[in-house]
């Protein structure tokens, strides 16, 4: 049996009240808490929010949250009945201006990030809290983690971010500099507006049965001037400013305990974050784990939640569970056309054994281990035209790819731009495409960068050979027909491929996607790059990035790309 109470309030520091709903033991013995806060509506439930991910979720894994009825699930976050009974109180509350909660909605704001820290606060003080808290969701509710944990609350235990960007704007607003519009045109208006505080229109809440954004019932108007407009806002912002930063985690001040959980096919939005996080925050307690599939798929598999009981236990109830000797990196090994993976335990990411290999571009779209010696050559295509694929001979042993990758271009340009979509691919001997369910998109390939031309200056503190980190903050635009050098830092990989597969690198000036499939009962699209498209015309006039771009390969511009080569499989630690 469980205790549920709705709708507590909890004060902000400025008068504020938000509202949370609260699960836990029904005794008196005080237990940890673990705690979410964002904008999707605790009182909205996955299954009427969310259909056909709930359909397909409830389809593909019947036996998922065995022991729970499922009947207080919401998206993205921990199931109270699960948790509940573990020994844990689980809260959820809706974050300014979100649901039941009134005030100005600005999602990921430093005012949501303090609302936050005290709501920590708060659950710390509870008489049936043990005083340890901890955090557990995806996606927002991982994003949150990280801005949360630099403001360092004292009650603040342990977390676990599952799939959660860090850097405003590298990992979400603007990649490589190009703005990431598609998906904010489509999650703002979808998943947040449409619980706002005070919209007339939203769902009802069939626990307190009653609307789930509130009693108040405001005018279009009103909602309008309650909230920020965040597509104007990244429209607004094209350097990584200040507005970046305060809504981007600082490093150097996570030092509270994780379990960083990365998607490996999770472009555009998941999993740079939780990469950066492992090898970047300050704090000595932390672990990655790498993941397939949808991302809230692994989170309530039997496997996952194992994975975060384990940890939740050992920090937030001292329990002597083993987590100690878990290696610091859980790697789950993908192979092609199939969703089965091989764990296998490492001490460090990237892996200290990597063969760090380049593999050089040829104008005849071939990708060797051989650098041109003889002459320059190019090859160019239109940038809103068809992209080119350079491809490698078939492998000659089975070959593992982990890590981060990065490719250096010298690209020159018709206009005084150019934007750079790399896409890594692999192929099979018959010619079938080696891609994954992801994230969002179920036929994900295995890697993506970007890059804007004129945003090619690095930070040399930062960069590294396999990752390299622009500054972002100013613009550099290209002299029609002049050679430049970039860095195009790509987002990281797992795969084992068979000898026989051929490797590629697809190079475009728009999105990677491929044909639509005719599949109207899924609720993703299998084009490849999901929701993360990167098209609005004030972005892109296509005056400047409709032009041709070159490629230039040769002795004195060896175009290349840095793949993250694994020679030993099996000399890891388990």
């Amino acid at each position: 049996m469980m205790i549920i109470e709705r709708d507590v309030p909890i004060e902000m520091d400025d008068g504020i009240v938000l509202r949370a709903d609260v699960f836990r033991p029904d005794d008196s013995t005080p237990v940890p808490v673990i705690m979410t806060l964002g904008p999707y509506g605790k009182g909205v439930p996955f299954q009427q929010a969310y259909p056909k991910q709930w359909e397909w979720l409830d389809r593909t894994h019947p036996e998922l949250l065995a022991g729970s009825t499922r009947s207080y699930l919401t998206w993205e976050t921990a199931d109270p009945e699960i948790w509940v009974a573990w020994g844990y109180a689980v809260i959820r509350v809706d974050s300014r201006g979100a649901g039941r909660s009134p005030g100005y909605l600005d999602p990921q704001s430093p005012r949501e990030i303090r609302d936050y820290y005290e709501a920590i606060e708060w659950a710390g003080t509870q008489p049936w809290s043990t005083g340890k808290v901890g955090l557990n969701g995806i996606s927002y509710y991982a994003i949150t983690q990280w801005l949360v944990a630099c403001l360092q609350p004292p009650h603040l235990t342990a977390m676990v971010p599952w799939e959660g960007a860090g850097d405003a704007y590298r990992d979400k607003a603007r990649h490589g500099g190009i703005l990431s519009n598609k998906f904010q045109q489509a999650w703002y208006p979808r998943q947040v507006l449409s619980v706002q505080h005070g919209n007339p229109e939203g769902p009802t809440d069939p626990w307190l049965g009653e609307p789930a954004t509130g009693p108040e019932k405001l005018a279009e108007a009103e909602l309008v001037a309650n909230r920020v407009e965040l597509l104007e806002e990244a429209l607004a912002h094209p350097l990584d400013d200040e507005h970046y930063r305060t809504r981007s985690a600082d490093w150097s001040r996570v030092t509270v305990p994780f379990l960083s959980a990365a998607s490996l096919a999770g472009y555009g939005l998941h999993p740079r974050g939780n990469f950066e996080a492992f090898t970047q925050a300050a704090a000595t307690g932390k672990w990655l784990e790498t993941h397939p599939g949808r991302h809230e798929e692994w989170f309530y598999l039997a496997e996952g939640m194992e994975l975060q009981k384990r940890f939740l236990d050992h920090f937030l109830k001292g329990e002597d569970n083993g987590w100690d000797q878990q290696p610091p990196v859980l790697l789950r090994l993908r192979r092609p056309f199939t969703t089965d993976t091989e764990p296998r335990g490492e001490r460090e990411w990237p892996l200290a054994r990597t063969a760090w290999t380049n593999s050089y571009l040829s104008a005849d779209l071939a990708l060797g281990p051989a650098q041109a010696t003889d002459e320059a050559t190019e090859v160019s295509f239109d940038a809103l035209g068809e992209p080119v694929t350079f491809l490698t001979a078939p492998l000659d042993t089975e070959t593992e790819l982990t890590g981060p990758l990065a490719a250096t271009l010298f690209i020159s340009s018709t206009t005084s731009d150019a934007d750079l979509f790399l896409t890594l691919q692999a192929f099979a001997p018959d010619g079938r495409e080696v891609h994954f369910p992801g994230t969002i998109d179920p036929a994900t390939p295995l890697a993506q960068g970007w890059l804007r031309a004129s945003h090619r200056k690095l930070d040399t503190r930062k960069s590294l050979p396999y990752r390299p980190y622009h500054t972002h903050d100013e613009l550099q635009p290209l002299d029609p027909g002049e050679i430049y050098e970039v860095q195009v830092e790509i987002w990281p990989t797992c795969i084992i491929l068979p000898a026989g597969y051929r490797i590629a690198l697809q190079i475009s000036g728009h999105d990677f996607e491929r044909p639509t499939p005719d599949d109207p009962t899924s609720a993703w699209t299998a084009r490849g790059s999901g929701p993360f498209l990167h098209n609005h015309p004030a972005d892109r006039p296509p005056a400047i990035y409709g032009g041709r771009t070159t490629v230039h390969t040769g002795p004195d511009t060896p175009s290349r790309l840095l793949l993250p080569i694994i020679p030993n499989r099996h000399g890891a630690s388990e």
